[in-house]
Parts: C-alpha cells; structure tokens; sequence
C-alpha cells in the first residue's frame, strides 16, 4: 500500500491555530495551553506516524474535569476555524463548477447560448434552508466566525488597519478571544422564533449580496441578462411536519421578518443610489420617465432642483418606506421626509428602478444602467421580490387525513371518512372541490388540530395577500401514498380560497408529494400517473406549466441502506420521466437532502450532474440543513462557489448529451440492480433483523445525549418510541457519526461489491457512469472519517458484552469489507488517493477528532454510570458539538 501524503496545513489554518495558541496561553494560563499542546503534538505524531498508537502518552487522563471542558472547546475552536480557512483556500470548489466552464462544455457539444438561453428563461435552482437539527453551534459562535472571514479578507487585500482605526491582525485576535471565552452550549432548546432568526441571518448578509453579483459574472459569462433562475426558499416556519411549535403565528412572524430584512437592504441600496447619482440637468438631457418621478416624488428641495435623478430616487425611497411600513407594521430605522404611497408589488417597484435604469442607459451607454449599484438592486428585486425567500409548507398527511375526516364529518358530509377506500375518497374529495360551498362554519366547534391546520391555510392567503403568490407557492405532503393525500391538501386550500372551484380550476399553492420510503419512492410512478389522470388536476398543472415531486434521501436510507436508497432515488426519478411526458408536464424534482452522507449530503455538483437523464429539465430545488448551511454559505466566497456549482450543474445535467450508450446503461442498471439487492439484504438483516439492535445501537453511539443539546425545535422521534423504525434520520445518521461508526453511508455495499462476480464490469462503471463514481466518491470520503478503532471504544459501552462482540465483529467485517472492494473497484492504493485536497483536509482533522472520541467514551462511561456533576454531562455535550465540528458533515 503507497504511503499517505504529509498533512500539509494552508496558511490560513497556520495563522489562526498560532493565534488560538496566543489566546489560550493568554486567557487559560500556561499550564493549560502546555497541557492542550501536549496532547495536540502527540496527536499528530501518531497520525503522521512519526510514533506508534501506544507509544506516547496522549495526557488525557491527567485532565480534571475542569481542563477537559477547556481542552474540548479549544480543539472545537480549532477546527471552527480550520474549517473557516479551508473554505477561504477554496478547497470545496470542484474543477469546472462554474458557468463559463460550463458554456464552453455544452459549446463542444454544439450547444450554444441561445439554447442555454432557452433552458434559462423557465428554469429554477433553489437551495431551501431548513431547520433541521444537525447545526449544534449558537448563532453567537458563528457570528464571531464571519467577523474573522471578514477580517481575513481584509488582510487578503493588503490592509493592515480596519476604518475604525484598529490593525486588522489585533481585531483577529481580539476575535478569536471572544470565541474562546463564548458560551458553546446553548441553556435552553432553540424556539421556532430562534431557527426564524438564524436563517435570516444566512439570507441578510450571504445570499442578499451575493446572488446579485453572481447573476453580474453569469450575464457575462452568457452574454445576455441572465433571468433570475436562482433563488433561495426556506422551510422554517412552514414545516410543520413532526414539529407542533410551527402555527400560523410563526408563518406570520417568518413573513414579517423576511420582509423587514429584504425591505431594510433595499431602503439602504435606494439611499445609497440617491448619493451616488448625482447627474446634473446642466450637463445631461434628462429621460422624460426621469423627470416624470422627479415630479411625482415631491421633493422641492432647492439644492436638488437641477438633480432629478436623486429627486426621483426620493420620492422611491418614500414608496420603499411606506411599503416597509404597511408589510412590517414599524417605521424604517431612516424615515425619509416625503411621504409617498407604497408599491403594490415588487414588479411596481422594479419599474421605477428601470425607468431610472433607462433614463442613465439613454445618457450615453448602458453601463450606468445595468452595472453598478443599480443593476444589483434591480437584480436583488428579481431575485428576492418583498418576501427574500419562497417559504414552503409542510405536514404529514396522515394530519391532514384527520382535519379533512373531522371537516366532512362537522359538515355533515361524511360520517366516516376514514372508513372509505381510496376510490371512494378520490370521488368524495373531488366532489367537494368542485363545489363553490365552504366545509368549514364560523358556527362549529373544531379539534385543537384542525383549527391549528385550518389557521395555517388562512394565514398562507394572508401570506399571498401581504407579500405576493412567490411568497409561498408549493405545499409538501409528507408520506404521501396516494392521491387522495394530495387532493386532501386542495380541500384545506379551498377553505382559505387558495383552490378556486371552476373551469379550469385554480390552485394558488401547489401540492407536492413527497416519496420518503423504498416503497414510496416504487409506488410514486403510479400514484403521479393517477394524480394527472383527474382533469381539474391536468389543467392546473398544465396551466403552471411544470409539477413539482420531492423525493427523500434521509427516510430511504434509514429504510434501505445507502446503496439501495441511491439506486432506489435514481430508479424512482427514471420511472417518473415517462409519467410527466405523457401528461405533457414540466417535471421538477426537490431532493430532500442532508449533510451526511446517508441522508443525501455530498457534492452537489456531482449529484446534480449524476441525476438520471432528463429529469432536471432545468428545474431542481435542494435542501440545505443544519451544519451545511454553516459549510456553504457561510463566507460570501464559499457562497459563490457552492451557489455557482449548483448552477453549472443545472445547466450540464440538463442539456450535455447522455453520456452512456442505451447499451451500456442497461448493462449497468441491471449491475446496480444486483448490487442493491445484495445490499438491502446485508442492511436489513444487521439494522432490522438482527435481536438486540436497537439496545446495541442506543448504548454504543450517544442517541440518548444528543437529545439533551439544545439544536432544534423538532423532537427526536416521530413517537414515543425506541424503534428504530420511530427515530428520525437526522438523530439517526448523526450518533453514528458521533460514534465514528458512520454506519448508513457504507453498510453492505462491500457485502454487495465483494458477491459481484464482474470485477471488470464494477471498474467500468465506476469509470464511466456518474451516478456510481458519485455514489463510491461519497462512500470513500464517510469511510476515510470513521474509524473502527475509535468505535471499538464505543462498543465497550454496550453492558452486553456477548451481543457488543457479534454486532461490533459484524460492523468491522463489513467496514473492512467496504474498504478492500472500494480500493480495488477505484484502482486505489489508499482512500482518497485520488482527491488529494479532501484527503489533505481530513488527515488535518482527524488528530484532533481522535482525543474528542477517547473523552467523549470516557465521559459516557460516568455519566451513565449515575455520576451526577453537571461538568461531565457539559463535557459530553461539548464534546458531541466538537467532534461534529471537525466531522463537518455528520448530520
């Protein structure tokens, strides 16, 4: 076996560890910084191999419980911040992963712009943030981040000093001391209202700037103004899915709040824009749709009487106020002193803008018009309208199977709903959407849960109303298993007169089911083709132009495995291409995906790229969740590289050429069928068939622990259950990772390589097909992050010695399994051989992970053994944040 490459650290990660090194000596004392630097060093020498594992005492056991709490947060902290310089290096940016490259790809393809052009003008590529749990730091943590990033680039530039006077590397420092003396932990569990602000922050001060000068580099890279096909969504305070603390009320405060913050950034920009266009009627023929504003505005100031460009930017800061004040119920932080009457809707807005726009572009060119100030803020209405981001909602439709049984039942409809079989729902549901006749009365008396879910629909026409129908525009059925699911969803729209009975009928929110499960994701063709079958639902989708279908990473894998949820997603999304194509609709597919690898996470470039042919279509919406939003947006540089990736890949998975011969694809479906099968036997018969594992799994990775940090407002488990079956994914893949067991991103896809008899056929595709290099290249990085030897610490946690042996013994065959088949499929003498810069990045972590594990086990051992000071449950919590930290991708 070739030997590894040295860890080799970039700058970046030089700078900051020195100066966290300073602050520790600093602020903890000597003796403590001696101490965590001991045990650094003989981290490192043993992964750099300069000693044996045993042959160096890692000074572990010598910390009190004191210097254990500070040691974990100081290797947290580093790895906060190696992660920080890493993404300023640019190590996530994958070769080609942008535009230009991608025009000049499809170019030697014979595709030119004006079919890219054509692809553009109806695509969509939305990221969606999500609440999901996997983020454990406070927001307090991160914002000290982003502080240095932009300090860091500060120093980039060549700036030593920072306008208010302090030197740049002093303010870095002083940054970093204020993380370390930052509370981790957060006291109480996150509310609704906090996830609200958290993702607000992401969308203020990353994607507001940053879209606008991403569209700036892709008109030039097209030629042509780009229309705004990337834009940003968001789930929080409309998933209500599994989550009781999401009502109407955080649907309202969500709305509020993002228009108070797209609002405040377009008041600031038009301000700015009155300061910067200064054009004289002296010294340039003004436009009439110029001075038409100028007059309207009501500014009469004497010394702008010659200025009617800012005259005119005043009177639209005085709309821009009014509307801030109508859509947030408070007063701009700069009033203005003209009163004005506000737009309507963005688009009124946005004439204004051109028409200013076109007065300057008719002086003498269009770059006073279209570039600058100007043409971001015209592009950020585009992109961003008063809402910032389109808020999805979503429920499980198994509530909504109670709402609707208890409306017709109230309403004297049905008595029994629930009794029906699905023909007879269909028809029923059906006929109560074509009548105008409202179910609900202001006279009944409704259940907590249906008047929770009725307020929900009335407060999303609210939501229309007040902010646009971009504000809110899909609906997400969670388990949705047949077509009355989505037609359910319909009724409770018609009760808010979001679905207007007539001819055509009218549907202002779209339903999207959501196929989680193996079975879901087989049944899904049949139920779609039943869905467009119903006229009033053709004409709808017609009419849109396009429907939307989510399918579930995290719930197919905890189901099947990750091999058989992969191929499962890839099969499911093939076998809806034919269904849309016969009812002549738009297909658009929203990939519910996390961070870790079992729930989806990985390159989005490559899995964009490696979707099945002809099921992007230019229109794709991925989930962003928990820690990853952190890793990809949070610097304006590792934004753009990810934002653009996503781009880039949209437009070579939509319009590149089918890579594979019809020939060969077949051959390696059926390669792949063979392997899944193998592979969900191996996973089930371990996870589900196998007695005693679900104690096994409860004691040897810290599930029970992680309920007691305070990440989300989501509880852990769909029931009060310990199944497996109950537990959602997120707790599911993190404790594994936690555990550096990493269980559902590899189990049983070694089983499955190592049966395979075609060793040839394996490397082939494993060479030539997307789908299977980018499922082995994420199964590598997960492998290269788990460790058995640091699991095996874990499993002694397990009190039944006899079963920890067999499962653990099961486990690590497996694993080494996994490994061998990876290197000989990939032609490799090592992980990562290949990828040397993520490798580089892992070997930098994994010294630093290693200590974190050997505390955590040591600190589970005494909490569990019934030692009740409160530092030994801080220091796990702590731990289980540090370990999730350097993982960055373990939820």
């Amino acid at each position: 076996m070739a030997s590894a490459p040295p860890i080799t650290n970039n700058p970046d990660v030089r700078f900051l560890g020195r100066v966290l090194g300073d602050v520790i000596r600093a602020y903890g004392g000597e003796a403590l910084f001696r101490r965590i630097e001991y045990i650094r060093s003989a981290s490192v020498d043993r992964h750099r191999g300069i000693a044996g594992a045993d042959s160096i005492d890692p000074g572990l056991d010598s910390l009190s419980l004191d210097e254990t709490l500070d040691f974990v947060r100081s290797f947290m902290l580093f790895s906060m911040l190696a992660n920080l310089a890493e993404d300023r290096q640019g190590i996530a940016a994958e070769p080609g992963a942008d535009i230009e490259h991608a025009v000049a790809k499809l170019k030697e393809h014979g595709i030119g712009r004006e079919r890219i052009a054509e692809l553009l003008a109806d695509a969509l590529v939305a990221p969606v943030l999500t609440a999901h749990p996997t983020e454990v730091r406070r927001k307090s943590m991160l914002d000290h981040r982003n502080r240095i990033a932009e300090l860091m680039r500060k120093k980039d530039q060549g700036v030593t000093e920072t306008l208010d006077g302090d030197l740049v590397d002093e303010a870095i420092v002083r940054q970093v001391a204020l993380l370390w003396q930052t509370r981790v932990l957060r006291f109480e569990r996150l509310y609704v209202a906090d996830e609200i602000e958290n993702a607000l922050s992401y969308l203020r001060d990353i994607f507001l700037p940053t879209l606008p000068a991403l569209y700036a580099r892709w008109d030039r890279a097209l030629g042509s103004r780009v229309p705004a096909f990337l834009r940003p969504g968001n789930w929080i305070g409309g998933d209500r899915d599994g989550n009781p603390f999401v009502t109407a009320e955080s649907m309202r405060l969500t709305m509020a709040r993002s228009a108070e913050t797209v609002l405040t950034y377009y008041l600031d920009a038009v301000h700015a824009l009155g300061a910067e266009i200064s054009i004289s009627a002296h010294h340039a023929q003004i436009d009439a749709g110029v001075q038409a504003l100028a007059d309207a505005s009501g500014d009469d100031a004497a010394s702008r009487s010659d200025e009617p460009y800012r005259r005119a930017i005043s009177g639209i800061y005085a709309r821009l106020a009014a509307t801030y004040r109508d859509l947030t119920g408070k007063a701009p932080s700069r009033p203005g002193a003209l009163k004005g009457e506000r737009y309507p809707d963005p688009a009124a807005f946005r004439a204004d803008l051109s028409a200013i726009a076109k007065g300057l572009a008719a002086q003498g060119g269009e770059t006073l018009a279209s570039s600058g100030s100007l043409g971001r803020l015209i592009r950020a209405v585009d992109i961003f309208g008063f809402h910032l981001a389109t808020l999805d909602m979503r429920q499980n439709s198994a509530v909504h199977e109670r709402v609707v049984a208890e409306l017709l039942k109230v309403a004297g409809v049905e008595a029994d709903y629930t009794a029906l079989d699905e023909d007879a729902r269909i028809a029923l549901l059906r006929r109560e959407l074509a009548s105008p006749r409202p179910l609900t009365s202001r006279y009944a008396e409704y259940s907590d849960e249906t008047a929770s879910e009725l307020a929900i629909v009335h407060a999303a026409a609210e939501v229309h109303t007040r902010y646009g129908r971009a504000a809110i525009s899909q609906y997400i059925v969670s388990m949705a298993q047949s077509v009355s699911d989505l037609l359910e969803v319909h009724v409770l729209l018609k009760e808010a007169g979001l679905y207007i009975p007539g001819e055509p009928a009218q549907a202002h929110i779209m339903a999207v089911p959501l196929f989680e499960t193996i079975g879901d994701l087989e049944a899904g063709p049949d139920i779609m083709r039943a869905w467009f079958a119903l006229p009033e639902v053709a004409a709808i989708a017609t009419a849109r132009g396009h429907q939307e279908v989510m399918i579930g990473y995290s719930d197919s894998n905890k189901d099947g495995g990750y091999l058989t949820s992969t191929w499962g997603l890839s099969k499911g999304s093939t076998a809806l291409r034919p269904v849309f194509e016969e009812a002549g609709i738009g297909m658009q597919l929203f990939h519910g995906r996390g961070g870790a690898v079992g729930r989806g996470g990985g390159s989005s470039f490559a899995a964009i790229q490696a979707q099945p042919p002809g099921t992007v279509q230019g229109r794709i919406r991925i989930t962003e969740q928990g820690e990853v939003i952190a890793a990809k947006y949070g610097t304006r540089e590792s934004a753009q590289t990810n934002l653009e990736a996503m781009a880039s890949a949209t437009l070579l998975a939509s319009l590149e050429p089918q890579r594979l011969s019809d020939a060969d694809a077949a051959r390696f479906e059926a390669a792949m069928e063979e392997l899944s099968t193998t592979a969900f036997k191996a996973y089930r018969g371990l996870v589900y068939g196998t007695d005693g594992f679900t104690t096994f799994f409860r004691q040897l990775t810290p599930i029970a622990e992680i309920a007691g940090l305070k990440i989300g407002s989501r509880p852990a488990s769909r029931k009060k259950s310990d199944a497996i079956e109950d537990l959602r994914a997120i707790p599911w893949v993190f404790s594994w990772a936690q555990a550096r067991v990493m269980l559902p991103g590899w189990y049983g896809v070694g089983q499955a390589l190592a049966a395979f008899p075609d060793r040839g056929l394996l490397r082939e595709m494993a060479a030539g097909w997307p789908l299977f290099a980018s499922t082995l290249a994420n199964m590598e990085m997960v492998l290269a992050k788990s460790d058995m030897g640091i699991a095996e610490r874990y499993a002694a946690l397990v009190e039944d010695r006899a079963l920890a042996d067999g499962i653990f013994g099961d486990i690590r065959d497996g694993w080494r399994t996994t490994h061998d088949q990876l290197l000989e499929v990939t032609r490799q003498t090592r992980l990562l051989e290949k990828h040397p810069a993520l490798e580089t990045s892992i070997k930098l972590r994994l010294p630093y992970i290693e200590p974190l594990n050997l505390l955590q086990v040591e600190l589970l051992k005494r909490h569990r053994a019934g030692e009740t000071d409160p530092k030994i449950e801080q220091g796990i919590l702590l731990s289980i944040n540090a370990i999730a930290t350097a993982l960055r991708n373990s939820g």
